[in-house]
């Protein structure tokens, strides 16, 4: 399965954190680059169950690949959420079925500080996904 660009500048990115000290620098730099969801988009509906958290999720197809919009009130959350946008925007359903979004993390070098309720939340995150695209 091929990259998307996001994705790439994502493990660029990274890499080049030593340790998780600076990974989790970076991650929550990434999720002040989240787009804030508006009162209106912030609603039951768009809301992710499984997430300790409060995570709303959007999701809109243009041109056969999918875009998502995501927010969380939690800082380090956001990071992580932004992680995931950066390696699924753009994909098309079948690729996204195939996701592996643990290997993604272990990818990033994120995976073993990730809590079992946060990769819980995440995984709850990529189906609600599957589940939009899918509808």
């Amino acid at each position: 399965m091929s990259l998307p660009p996001a994705a790439r500048a994502a493990l660029d990115a990274f890499a080049g954190c030593p340790g998780w000290e600076q990974r989790a620098r970076l991650l929550m730099q990434w999720g002040e680059r989240l787009e804030p969801l508006g009162e209106a988009e912030r609603v039951p509906a768009n809301q992710v169950q499984g997430c300790e958290s409060s995570v709303w999720l959007l999701a809109e197809r243009r041109e056969g690949c999918w875009h998502f919009r995501a927010y969380s009130d939690a800082r380090l959350l956001r990071g992580l959420l932004a992680a995931l946008l950066a390696r699924v925007d753009g994909l098309g359903g079948e690729e996204l079925a195939q996701l592996d979004v643990a290997e993604w993390f272990d990818q990033l070098g994120l995976s073993r500080q990730l809590s079992p309720s946060r990769s819980n939340g995440m995984n709850a995150v990529l189906q609600r996904m599957r589940e939009l695209t899918r509808s």
